[in-house]
């Protein structure tokens, strides 16, 4: 128990330092940015305490938003990513899975993971970008932001997806 808290906070200050030093200075045509920390509550395994994925799921959104000055809007999406993400996963599994197995490609075939991630990564990316114009003027904008973003993500996770093989 002590080695996977020990992993995941590991995982949680990698990523968190990759999007808040790199990523977060990636744009493309001044719209699309890669936003890798959805990764993270994408990952939970099955049967994992919802209140520790909510909250390990908040403050690494509250940590972006420390280093990207946007208040709760990293924190919000991520967290509604994290309530989410069980139950997405729980379709996805076959009935005879494990109790604690992990989500990951290894483990749901890479086609079941690849659907289940691009889900929760739409899902995030427009509501990250939804809340972050607020505005019915601008949606064009917001849509193309979170289709270009949506892309990028999911490229990105599933090559660290396939790295994690």
């Amino acid at each position: 128990m002590l080695i996977d808290t020990l992993r995941r906070l590991l995982v949680f200050i990698v990523i968190l330092l990759v999007q808040g030093l790199v990523l977060n200075r990636i744009q493309i045509f001044h719209c699309a940015t890669p936003l890798l920390f959805v990764y993270f509550p994408i990952i939970f395994p099955r049967n994992y305490p919802k209140w520790a994925s909510l909250l390990w799921s908040f403050f690494l959104g509250l940590g972006v938003d420390m280093f990207a000055n946007t208040p709760g809007l990293a924190a919000a999406s991520t967290t509604l990513v994290a309530v989410l993400q069980p139950y997405l996963l729980e379709l996805f599994l076959p009935r005879e899975a494990e109790e604690h197995i992990k989500a990951s490609a290894a483990a749901l075939g890479y086609d079941k993971f690849a659907a289940m991630a691009l889900i929760l990564v739409l899902i995030f990316c427009t509501v990250f970008f939804s809340i972050e114009s607020f505005s019915i003027k601008s949606w064009q904008l917001s849509l193309l932001c979170a289709a270009g973003s949506s892309v990028l993500t999911f490229i990105l996770i599933m090559s660290l997806e396939s790295l994690r093989r």
